[in-house]
């Protein structure tokens, strides 16, 4: 299908189904809502609220042929390229319709492409098209207490039993896993092998026995992130991803789906009130619009905003021409946090004691939800020392980080105390 038929379809959908947005693109000073959150907040009744809202929108898209663009046509998707993807996100930012995020940016961004790329065939049947269509969410069970960054030196053990593994183990910083289906969990299978090669991949029901998830309450006051508790946790073999042993590779597929997920500044809230007219608007209210040195502040924060969209431009460019995406994915990530941090920080030199107490004036109290996120937003998806290693690495060609042990087993790594 051509971009411009395809465009047209987006717009004939949308105009039956929502609304315009009105203030799409305008800024007005004191106008409308103010706040400004990267991560919930809301009070359980409200988060279940936008998460039922998130679903019926995305059995909407589904049943119209939007809810997968780029996905195979017999789990329900078009199987468009990602570009014609782009294009609907590009026209519906103009829409006023419920934030899908609660799905998308983990379940749909991430486990959906590779429960495609290594799941049985009757895993996709089941899975794939109920989380496309909004039924299934999917959260990633990865990091631990003691595996962050060193993801291959998680503990949370698999053993074969029959036709079924057991689970046993804890995972942390488990985005959305409160609302989850289904989780991925890395596991390790093998102790006997190097860290990176005993790993296992699977599909686990979050409503399991033995599965227990409690939330972690950020400072920011949400409380989207869980530590996940498993406790003999049964999970047929025909859910597992890929080989055993080789978890490594399937988790790598759902890294790279990752990096491009978080990396892309996007739309909403956070974006409209970190771009420049919002900004601008923002030093006129406080006065200090004719200031030099805050302007001249003001103009970093935009050209670093703006070569971050050069390099996202750079990207797209590339999977035009049918190419993969490079290193840019990992390095628009690390811009990304960091543009959002320094914008939180600007903001609240400007706002100064304004925006640490709740007095209703508008734009000051609301940059505090941003400001405490701003932390977690330097981790999530891959720390900053991550994204510069790989920066260093595969852009500046610099020698990889020594001291990486690929070759004992990981039982001889373990730390005193730690249990296999």
């Amino acid at each position: 299908m051509s971009m411009e038929k395809f465009a047209a379809s987006v717009r004939e959908f949308l105009d039956g189904h929502a609304s315009r947005r009105e203030d799409a693109g305008t800024v007005e000073w004191g106008v409308g809502p103010d706040r400004i959150a990267y991560f919930s907040a809301d009070p359980p009744e409200v988060d279940a609220a936008k998460v039922a809202q998130a679903r019926a929108w995305q059995a909407t898209r589904y049943e119209a042929g939007f809810g997968w663009v780029t996905g195979p046509a017999e789990y329900g998707g078009r199987g468009l390229d990602t570009l014609h993807d782009l294009v609907y996100d590009g026209i519906e930012a103009e829409y006023d319709v419920p934030d899908t995020g609660v799905l998308a940016v983990i379940g749909l961004g991430m486990i959906g492409p590779t429960i495609l790329a290594h799941a049985q065939d009757h895993i996709k049947d089941r899975y794939l098209p109920s989380m496309y269509r909004g039924d299934t969410i999917a959260c990633q069970l990865f990091s631990e207490p003691a595996a962050g960054s060193d993801l291959a030196s998680l503990e949370t053990k698999a053993v074969k039993d029959g036709d079924e593994w057991v689970l046993d183990g804890q995972k942390v910083w488990t985005s959305i896993a409160q609302h989850a289906e289904i989780g991925m969990a890395l596991c390790r299978t093998d102790p006997d092998l190097p860290k990176h090669k005993g790993i296992t991949a699977f599909v686990v029901d979050m409503k399991a026995p033995g599965v227990e998830v409690r939330p972690l309450r950020q400072m920011s006051g949400g409380a989207d992130f869980n530590e996940v508790f498993l406790t003999g946790v049964r999970v047929p073999d025909d859910h597992r991803l890929g080989e055993v042993n080789n978890g490594w590779r399937v988790a790598l597929t759902t890294l790279m789906n990752e990096r491009a997920t978080v990396g892309g500044e996007g739309a909403g809230p956070v974006a409209r009130a970190t771009s420049l007219p919002f900004l601008t608007a923002m030093l006129e209210a406080n006065g200090v619009l004719d200031d030099r040195a805050t302007r001249r502040r003001l103009a970093e924060l935009y050209a670093d905003q703006a070569a971050t969209g050069y390099l996202n431009h750079q990207a797209i460019r590339r999977m035009r021409a049918g190419q993969e995406p490079g290193p840019e994915a990992s390095v628009s990530k690390l811009l990304f946090a960091q543009n959002l941090t320094r914008t939180a920080h600007f903001a609240g030199e400007v706002s100064g004691p304004r925006m640490i107490a709740d007095t209703g004036e508008w734009g000051t109290w609301s940059w505090t939800e941003l400001l405490l996120s701003t932390p977690a937003l330097r981790i999530l998806g891959g720390t900053e020392e991550i994204m510069k290693n790989i920066l260093a690495e595969r852009v500046l060609g610099l020698p990889k980080e020594p001291g990486i042990d690929t070759k004992s087993p990981f039982r001889e790594m373990r730390r005193s105390g730690s249990s296999s």
